[in-house]
């Protein structure tokens, strides 16, 4: 498949292959003033490789645009964050959001985040995680607020209508970014998260800032997750020993909390009770958590990986969001 052309955002323009597929890169840049540009109405649906800078920071981003974008109609956006280790690529095949994003109207956007490695290993700082990110106190909420500033800039996207999800670590990271950037993300959907924990070997613990205004929620976590445990705690199977993480009532309760929702949920259950969906009342914007009984640490509705968690085909966390999303407002 050919990633298609791109208009240029700066001066220079450099071709990039990923795979048998080759792009234009455009380097967006936060600390050199971005040239005014139009919005293409020239780019055909399908993906495009990018480049995006925040300062010394470059990273790649996968933006797939879905068949309804035409350059006129803005559309919501979808940003997809992978787990520690993971990468955009691989993230893109696990969700399977290009095609719950190309039903539903999505422009869906994964982003790389930071490594000691040009194409692996990358991982995002939530404040207690993981990896180079949180060693190297790297600042992803920044980078999220470049790359959403970059989509809004370039591409026809309907700025009340971001949102953020992602996996392990990138679920913690989307929990992050709804707290640090209340004002510019309208929901998440964090599979696999929590709000917030200790380090390994560490007494110092970090939970994410209060909002300054309400982000919808819908969160998905499987039951028997080893690596983010369900009930809070040190995961025997994660990929950091002895990281100590938040638990999913806790998590969900600082958003029950913070959007102002009653404390007891409507509680419905799906696929023989394998699925239990919580939706809470009475909210400034909604809050959903969706338990997976019999689910591990993987994607609701996603394609397994090797040695991973098989996730459960019951329901598919990218169709639900998107849904859920598309819902807001009503």
């Amino acid at each position: 498949m050919l990633r298609r052309r791109l208009f240029t955002f700066v001066a220079v323009l450099a071709l990039a292959t990923l795979g048998c597929r080759a792009a234009e890169q455009a380097a967006i840049t936060e600390d050199e003033p971005t040239p005014t540009v139009e919005i293409s109405q020239d780019l055909l649906p399908g993906d495009y490789d990018l480049t995006v800078t925040n300062g010394d920071d470059s990273r790649q981003v996968i933006v797939h645009l879905p068949p309804d974008y035409n350059g006129e109609t803005e559309l919501p956006l979808i940003i997809v964050l992978h787990g520690g280790g993971g990468r955009a690529s691989q993230i893109q095949r696990a969700s399977r959001m290009d095609a719950a994003a190309d039903e539903y109207g999505f422009i869906a956007v994964y982003p790389n985040g930071s490594g000691p490695l040009e194409e692996a290993l990358f991982t995002w700082n939530t404040g207690h995680c993981c990896g180079y990110a949180l060693e190297h106190e790297v600042d992803d909420v920044a980078f999220l607020t470049v790359l959403i500033d970059s989509m809004l800039g370039h591409f026809a996207v309907d700025l009340e209508r971001v949102f953020v999800t992602g996996i392990s670590n990138g679920g913690m990271m989307s929990y992050r970014a709804a707290a640090d950037l209340s004002q510019r993300i309208a929901g998440i959907a964090p599979v696999a998260g929590t709000i917030g924990g200790s380090p390994p070997d560490s007494d110092t613990s970090y939970v994410i800032p209060q909002p300054s205004q309400p982000v919808a929620v819908i969160a998905f976590h499987g039951l028997n997750d080893q690596h983010v445990l369900y009930d809070g705690g040190v995961g025997p199977d994660s990929v950091e020993p002895g990281r100590f993480d938040v638990s999913v009532a806790d998590s969900i309760g600082f958003w029950v909390a913070a959007n102002g929702c009653a404390p007891d949920p409507e509680v419905e259950t799906l696929a023989e009770d394998n699925i239990i969906i919580e939706r809470y009342q009475g909210c400034a914007a909604p809050v959903v958590l969706v338990t997976i009984v019999d689910g591990g640490h993987a994607w609701p509705g996603g394609a397994g990986r090797l040695l991973g968690d098989a996730p459960t085909q019951d329901i598919s966390a990218s169709e639900m969001m998107l849904q859920f999303f598309l819902g807001l407002g009503d």
